[in-house]
């Protein structure tokens, strides 16, 4: 899944998490951890698909580098508005155009190197210089600069009112230390100022061991193992049986029953999550708006978001949730099958219309979603070939534009510039169905620069509405967050935007 990141406003709050009881930890021996030494073993659904924050847009990459990296401001557990990281401070010029953050002065990276000033303008300058994955988020910037060692002034082109959550909001924008690109191979290593530093990662596991000269005091815990366990049932009797102390990969279908079951402690929270499909605009004939919309009028999204989630899902037409500022109540698409058959016909489509739908076993709850679509569109004479792949090879695919469609979700969404700007404009980074649309472009891009929220929400419902009557993306649901841990864990806050940070946990 992704990073939006991504990773990327309008966010539900998170809550504060703490059990009492009893369960058992384990102690790996991971040397140079903080507390005890025990370490937290945690079952996560995939492995990595390289580790440079840079680069990956996987939200497994994202689960371990959440522990590794800081960014300057980042969003704050409790509701996730943007505060103070590795900036202490910041401040506006009257234009809007000048941005001045004051850095901490008591940080060190994991090799003990000084923080300063040159890694914030080498990390930001890296990402645009070489394009990389959020170079997106620059678009607005004219120059990033030291001014001395505590001191970097960003100077934008424009006014850009959610400039913190573009530098901020997930570790995609991490810093790393000045020239870190050509001392390390950051797709297998890192050297950050977080919490926890890597120490390997490999086919089963990637480990962590707690850093005791981290700014914001040393974690309590000695280290964090993240083992990769890709099916929900085995992940929750690895934490049931005391194999490990905390997962997200919970089986939808045992939600209900858990709530009320001694053996783990579970919390959900809605999250600020979208799922959806897309379709290929370079394969005919998904290059038909008439066929993208036949297809999204054939599939019901209560019976899509019920199959994944078991009741743990909001169906939504549009990316933002219900209880964010930024949604917007549009349902264009109520399921009708005459209609949609009436719009195949009218784009002059034969039947049956055979469409590959990609999903990936690591993330069990798209095979079985997948599988009810399929049910849905055979109805209208699309056949559907669900094709199942590891998520690496299905991020490849992607990348590559080898698909009719896929089906996955946006992680992490705090900007209503995060839900739809990269993956809708002309050519954006994320625009991988290959959508234009010269009135969204513009829409898109005064959105990025309106300061008042109430008319940056109506640019964003304009656009929103284009989006989905071009079904640029076929929005299926909101999901929760759910997440269990061991009785007896504390100080774990389970977040809307699916972060992972151990940084406060304790073991009993």
């Amino acid at each position: 899944m992704r990073a939006t990141r991504p990773l990327a406003l309008a966010a539900t709050g998170a809550l504060l998490l703490t059990a009492c009881g009893g369960g058992e930890s384990v102690d790996t021996g991971g040397g140079g951890g903080g507390g005890d030494g025990e370490t937290l073993v945690a079952a996560v659904s995939a492995q990595p698909d390289q580790l440079d924050p840079h680069v990956t847009t996987a939200y497994a990459s994202f689960q371990v580098l959440e522990n590794v990296y800081d960014t300057l401001v980042a969003p704050s557990a409790e509701d996730l508005t943007m505060e103070a990281s590795l900036a202490e401070s910041w401040e506006t010029s009257d234009d809007q155009l000048t941005w001045t953050f004051t850095l901490r002065d008591d940080v060190t990276f994991h090799d003990g190197s000084e923080f300063d000033s040159a890694d914030v303008v080498y990390s930001y300058n890296r990402i645009i210089d070489e394009e990389l994955s959020n170079s997106f988020r620059f678009q607005n910037v004219e120059s990033v600069e030291a001014d001395g060692p505590q001191t970097v002034v960003i100077t934008l082109s424009q006014p850009t009112p959610n400039l913190l959550e573009r530098i901020g909001s997930f570790k995609g924008m991490a810093i790393l230390p000045e020239g870190a690109a050509e001392d390390l191979d950051l797709q297998t290593e890192a050297n950050g100022t977080g919490p926890f530093r890597l120490e390997g990662s490999d086919a089963s596991r990637t480990t962590l061991t707690a850093f005791e000269d981290y700014w914001g005091g040393e974690p309590s815990i000695g280290g964090v193992e993240f083992r990769y366990i890709t099916e929900p049932a085995a992940a929750l009797t690895a934490l049931q049986n005391g194999e490990v102390q905390w997962t997200d990969n919970v089986p939808p279908q045992r939600i209900e029953a858990l709530a009320d079951d001694d053996s783990v402690a579970l919390q959900t929270t809605p999250s600020v999550d979208y799922w959806y499909m897309s379709m290929n605009y370079d394969r005919p004939p998904f290059d038909n708006r008439d066929v993208r919309r036949a297809i999204s009028f054939a599939i019901d999204r209560e019976a899509v978001a019920e199959a994944a989630w078991f009741g743990a899902a909001e169906p939504n037409q549009t990316a933002i949730p219900e209880d964010s500022f930024f949604y917007y109540d549009y349902e264009p698409f109520e399921r009708d099958v005459d209609q949609a058959r009436q719009l195949l016909e009218q784009a002059g489509v034969a039947t049956p219309l055979t469409m590959g739908l990609m999903v990936t076993d690591e993330y069990p709850e798209t095979v079985t979603a997948a599988q009810v679509i399929a049910s849905q569109l055979e109805e209208i004479g699309v056949q559907v070939e669900i094709e199942t792949l590891d998520f690496a090879a299905w991020l490849d695919r992607q990348g590559e534009g080898d698909f009719d469609a896929f089906y996955l979700g946006w992680l992490g969404n705090l900007d209503p510039a995060a839900y739809y700007q990269e993956q809708h404009q002309t050519d954006g980074p994320n625009n991988y169905q290959g959508y234009s649309n010269p009135q969204v472009d513009e829409l898109l891009v005064q959105g990025s620069t309106e300061t008042d929220d109430e008319a940056r929400k109506e640019i964003y419902d304009q656009a929103a509405q284009l989006i989905v009557d071009d079904v640029s993306y076929l929005y299926l649901y909101n999901p929760d967050v759910v997440q269990a841990w061991a009785p007896g864990l504390s100080g774990y806050q389970i977040r809307a935007d699916k972060a992972i940070n151990f940084e406060n946990v304790e073991l009993p």
